[in-house]
């Protein structure tokens, strides 16, 4: 289901939280909000949901006004907090059977099946809630918004919390529901990476305002054509490996630690040219090397000017080609 946002403004006494954003997010995608701390992230999904009213501006889900909606809204956008807290005594399928009930849904066991077997938690859906680890809590989380099979997912920071498997397996079940279903997802995360694996399109937030919205891929080809070069250097070759990039023009060359992998010879240049530039160094000069593209970082810091930097963070996760030199 599209949702259509229109010239949105909303303040809390002397703060503007939304500045007149305006953006669509189409129809069956899953889309990434992007902003620092403050930002509007909140307020935008506290609107959405239908938990406050803006001050002036429109959002529109599929052929609703969500001023004009009320409690309709929760009908088709189903919101999960970044803190969704449960009984502990309580089992998962308990917990969904409460959700079902208040909300007056039919078929509740089908239902209830169907959301335990999406989110992975088929076989721990009878053992107490205390039991569960936080990823497993906010799979259940997740499973209660699926219930009414609403046409439009709001996730706060989905992953926010949980151990890199945590993350990786709600990614998996993300990746799931944009796949096996028309449903609309709408996420914020501060991890670049994350929006970058999940996200057809983005909208980037700062101050209250939109400062750019569209598909992942054109954002990143917006950045720049350059590219940054991790040249893994042979032993004892660094500083031969040094003097040779350091001739070449138009690039900028810095040393970065690399872990225990030691250090390696970092070098932005022109897309065109990375691989002829590679391919005029002697082979006794280079282990290997990686070229990455740029990722939604490089457009992110375009975007908010270099603000917030300390912010947001970045988990690495590039578009990487790494060749082993022979």
């Amino acid at each position: 289901m599209k949702i259509t946002i229109t010239d949105l403004r909303k303040r809390y006494g002397d703060v503007v939280a939304l500045d007149g954003p305006s953006f669509t997010i189409p129809s069956g995608s899953t889309f990434g909000v992007l902003g620092t701390n403050g930002a509007g992230k909140t307020t935008l999904f506290e609107l959405l949901v239908g938990h406050d009213e803006p001050d002036d501006g429109t959002i529109e889900v599929g052929d609703l006004d969500v001023r004009e909606a009320g409690h309709r809204v929760r009908e088709r956008v189903a919101f999960l907090p970044e803190h969704a807290g449960f009984p502990d005594a309580m089992t998962g399928r308990e917990v969904l059977e409460v959700h079902a009930r208040i909300r007056g849904l039919g078929d509740r066991q089908r239902r209830i099946a169907d959301a335990l077997e999406t989110v992975g938690l088929a076989d721990a859906a009878d053992r107490a809630v205390e039991g569960y680890s936080n990823g497993m809590g906010r799979r259940l989380g997740l499973a209660a918004t699926l219930l009414p099979e609403p046409p439009v997912l709001v996730l706060d920071e989905p992953t926010a919390g949980l151990d890199p498997r945590g993350v990786a397996t709600f990614h998996e079940i993300i990746e799931r529901i944009g796949r096996e279903t028309d449903a609309t997802v709408v996420l914020s995360s501060h991890v670049l990476g994350e929006v970058e694996r999940l996200c057809d399109e983005v909208a980037i937030l700062q101050d209250g305002q939109l400062r750019a919205a569209g598909p992942v891929d054109e954002l990143r080809a917006d950045a720049g054509d350059g590219v940054t070069v991790s040249i893994h250097p042979a032993t004892g070759a660094r500083e031969r490996l040094l003097e040779a990039v350091g001739e070449w023009e138009e690039a900028t060359v810095t040393v970065a630690a690399n872990g225990t992998a030691g250090e390696t010879v970092e070098v932005v240049c022109d897309r065109e040219t990375a691989f002829d530039r590679l391919s005029t160094l002697e082979g006794e000069l280079i282990d290997r090397f990686e070229v990455r593209e740029p990722g939604l970082e490089a457009a992110f810091h375009d975007a908010i000017a270099g603000e917030g930097d300390a912010a947001i963070a970045d988990d690495g996760d590039r578009s990487t080609a790494e060749v082993t030199a022979r």
